[in-house]
């Protein structure tokens, strides 16, 4: 039985490390992927593990294994060097005694191999086969969206919410944003459900939960990182006190698929609209008021967009052209 083994620090896990798993598995009859996690790196082991377990779920003669260290004790280095190479040789002789292969992508493969007198088989040095590192994603996530896994997606994914109360133009900036950034977009799911604000039920307001969530799940795994969303599960909540008077009991699960690293707050500061299916003017904005109240209470910061049409759609562009020009850094922060 041909025992086998790649390492790495997986940060982030992309398609060419993807391909390298799957190579090594053709290569043996058992394979260990070690993610090895620094104390210095702020991307926990669970995530990095996870990412790899989901996108090798039916697979099963592979197992993901996590070695934390300090990097006061061991470098944390990627460079091919026989010293370092030597420092990891001894680790990985702990971690794997019986093993007899170590399939990697770099120079450095030979030198740990030899280091522990084991077979090294090379995949795609050069890079070929998928032109990303894990280095190129962190500095720009938006350009190597493409060569993210689905299960990394989600956790990378970069999105924006546009908020406010009724009649403040949130569905028509969500779109017109998603055409000059060319981006994905997610339209509320409460407008399809409830034709009208002034007639439904508290269970329609988990219907609209669970479906808003659905749609944002879906739209991150398309080809952008850059995902623009037309309302929230604040706003779903806040229309079940302000409607009902009571909480509306929302999972971990619908909480998490809208969270936001940007949110933008639409000033009701403009022109009221009446088609009929709307709120009240005075009922409009009183729901204002309750949406701002929930967005404190949940400790979310957001920034105001107020004036004429034009104008919040400048300092929406504004705003969202700071958070890209991080180049998704804050995901490694």
């Amino acid at each position: 039985m041909t025992k086998a083994f790649v390492f790495g620090k997986f940060l982030p896990f992309h398609k060419g490390h993807e391909a390298m798993i799957n190579f090594a598995l053709s290569k043996c009859d058992f394979l260990t992927v070690l993610v090895c996690c620094s104390d210095k790196e702020s991307v926990p082991d669970t995530f990095r593990k996870a990412w790899i377990e989901n996108t090798f779920e039916n697979r099963k003669n592979i197992e993901i294994r996590t070695f934390n260290y300090l990097e006061s004790e061991l470098p944390n280095t990627s460079e091919t060097a026989e010293s370092v190479s030597k420092i990891w040789a001894d680790i990985f002789k702990k971690q794997f005694p019986d093993y007899s292969l170590l399939i990697t992508s770099e120079e450095y493969g030979n030198f740990v191999a030899v280091f522990m007198n084991i077979q090294h088989i090379a995949f795609d040095i050069p890079k070929k086969l998928f032109p990303v590192s894990a280095t190129a994603v962190r500095n720009d996530v938006f350009t190597n969206w493409e060569y993210l896994p689905d299960s990394v997606k989600p956790d990378l994914s970069v999105k924006i919410v546009i908020l406010g109360t009724e009649c403040t133009g949130k569905t028509t900036l969500t779109e017109k944003l998603a055409k000059y950034f060319n981006s994905s977009f997610v339209l509320e799911a409460g407008r399809d459900i409830i034709a009208n604000s002034n007639s439904f039920t508290f269970d329609d307001l988990h219907l609209v939960a669970t479906e808003h969530a659905k749609r944002i799940d879906k739209i991150i795994l398309a080809d952008n990182a850059l995902v623009i969303i037309d309302t929230d599960i604040h706003t779903t909540k806040s229309y079940s006190r302000f409607t009902f008077e009571k909480e509306l009991k929302i999972s971990t699960n619908i909480y998490n698929s809208n969270k936001a690293n940007l949110y933008l707050y639409l000033n009701n500061d403009v022109e009221y609209l009446q088609d009929g299916t709307r709120l009240s003017e005075v009922e409009r904005n009183l729901l204002d008021l309750s949406h701002r109240q929930i967005l404190t209470d949940h400790n979310i910061d957001i920034i105001e967009i107020k004036g004429d049409w034009d104008k919040r759609f400048e300092k929406a562009v504004e705003e969202i052209n700071k958070l890209i020009a991080t180049n998704g850094k804050k995901h490694w922060a």
